[in-house]
């Protein structure tokens, strides 16, 4: 799967090329590649945003320049999936995850402060992704986040059964995981549920089901 990434600030991508279980699967599952916006703008001094239109504060990345980085990868517009993480996008779900992963190769866009030009998002753009309605200060934390989950349901990512049952993952039903719990079995008297440490492993099935059904009705 080839995912490529276009961003005013590549080196944020460093850390998380590092780590399990992106490096497990870099450059055999994945071929992750990172573009900057200010290597292709077609704006003297490497000027990538502007001020919007009607005023206000803050700096909006031009259509212009997104045009130019893609026509310059691709020649043109890519015929596959090009996806802006933007708190306007549907919301990032392990559904949409599973979705995305199907794909041979993803382009993601990302922006700063204030974000895209609006004709990006209608033209230049297949999808629109977000992981939660908030603000950040760009779309770097949030392709990260959808990178992490791709690749975690790659081949050979995650030792057998971790994929479903990791924390931050969802449980065989498809609902929120359940609480785990590790030694010691009583600290500052907050115990272990007596389940968990009674060998009983049905029960124990039985009560994972269950919290995870309750945490996922909250």
């Amino acid at each position: 799967m080839q995912i490529d990434v276009f961003t005013l600030v590549p080196h944020a991508f460093a850390w998380l090329t590092e780590q399990r279980p992106l490096a497990t699967v870099l450059g055999t599952e994945i071929d992750l590649r990172l573009f900057s916006y200010r290597d292709t703008t077609p704006l003297t001094g490497g000027q990538v945003d502007d001020s919007p239109y009607g005023g206000g504060p803050g700096m909006v990345l031009r259509v212009d320049v997104v045009a130019a980085s893609l026509d310059a990868v691709y020649g043109g517009m890519p015929d596959h999936r090009v996806i802006a993480l933007t708190p306007q996008g549907r919301q990032l779900d392990q559904a949409v995850v599973e979705e995305l992963t199907g794909a041979e190769r993803l382009t993601l866009l990302s922006a700063r402060f204030e974000g895209f030009d609006e004709r990006i998002l209608m033209h230049l753009c297949s999808d629109a992704i977000s992981i939660g309605p908030y603000v950040l200060s760009g779309g770097e934390v949030p392709a990260m986040v959808l990178i992490d989950a791709i690749a975690r349901l790659q081949p050979g990512a995650l030792s057998e059964g971790s994929a479903e049952r990791e924390t931050f993952s969802t449980d065989l039903e498809g609902g929120l995981e359940y609480p785990q719990f590790t030694r010691p079995p009583e600290f500052r008297g907050w115990r272990v549920p007596d389940v968990l440490l009674s060998g009983d492993h049905g029960r124990i099935e039985e009560w994972r089901r269950e919290q995870s059904r309750t945490r996922t009705a909250r």
